[in-house]
């Protein structure tokens, strides 16, 4: 018999969650642990479509390539070439293997590197929480009337979990990601943002594993977290889950929708 979460030790959670892979982004072994509320604009579905109406498109930054997969087999169509991007080898080699049968090529590339791709190649980039966006590098392969489209990690996202570990963050570090911001970069290298939506959404971790599985996973939001170096706040935690119920927090996404002028301004 499965025992619950709720009802299973310390170290008995802990040594699950840090035995978990965490490579991809399949999110399937947070079922009933954790729960993180949707946007509304439903991104994966609203990318099939973007993907029907193309004709050459880009993922940057696909991660295991899980939402570029299920976008394209939803899709009416798909475009006469797909390419994506990823900068993390075991990612890469993990996208490479599920998005392969559906004629897409991965291309291993840096984060922070120039794109190895001819100007204008693209009439769609898309991206899904890229680590951070390289404005310059998509205005110049997309092709003139062409889209940027992406859901982004906003700012402060995660936080209160973030500052449980870290203490409060300096405003410099809260503010990184805001769409403001991001649309003023974005303007910069030349786009025009047609739509830009944020939405802060409720994120629950119902045991203690979850919260390990989740910065090991995630692991920009407490760099170089280990179980052995927080292991004090880790057990305050688990304390605080069994009296007072899930450990909440909220996460922040926004959409962009950019397109490159067909004429330079």
């Amino acid at each position: 018999m499965t025992v619950p979460p709720a009802h299973r030790t310390f170290e008995d959670l802990v040594a699950e969650a840090a035995a978990v892979p965490t490579g991809g982004w399949d999110l399937s072994w947070f079922e009933g642990r954790a729960t993180e509320e949707r946007p509304s604009w439903g991104y994966a579905r609203s990318l099939s479509g973007r993907l029907a109406g193309a004709d050459a498109a880009l993922d940057l930054q696909t991660g295991g390539g899980e939402v570029l997969d299920h976008a394209l087999g939803a899709a009416p169509r798909t475009p006469r070439l797909t390419v994506a991007t990823e900068g993390w080898p075991p990612n890469a080699a993990r996208a490479t293997a599920l998005l392969r049968p559906r004629g897409v090529a991965v291309v291993a590339v840096p984060e922070d590197a120039p794109l190895p791709f001819a100007d204008g190649a693209f009439d769609l980039v898309v991206s899904r929480h890229p680590v951070r966006p390289h404005w310059a590098e998509t205005a110049r392969v997309l092709a003139p009337g062409g889209s940027y489209f992406a859901q982004h990690v906003g700012p402060a996202s995660v936080f209160e979990l973030v500052e449980y570990f870290l203490g409060p963050r300096p405003e410099s570090v809260r503010r990184a990601r805001h769409p403001e911001d991001e649309r003023a970069a974005a303007e910069a290298a030349g786009l025009e943002v047609v739509e830009l939506r944020a939405q802060r959404l409720r994120v629950e971790f119902h045991d203690i594993g979850a919260v390990v599985h989740f910065l090991r996973k995630v692991v920009w939001m407490v760099p170089g977290f280990t179980v052995e170096a927080y292991e004090p706040r880790l057990r305050a935690l688990h304390r605080r889950i069994a009296d007072e119920g899930p450990f909440v927090a909220h996460s922040t996404r926004h959409l962009f929708d950019a397109r490159k002028p067909t004429r330079p301004a």
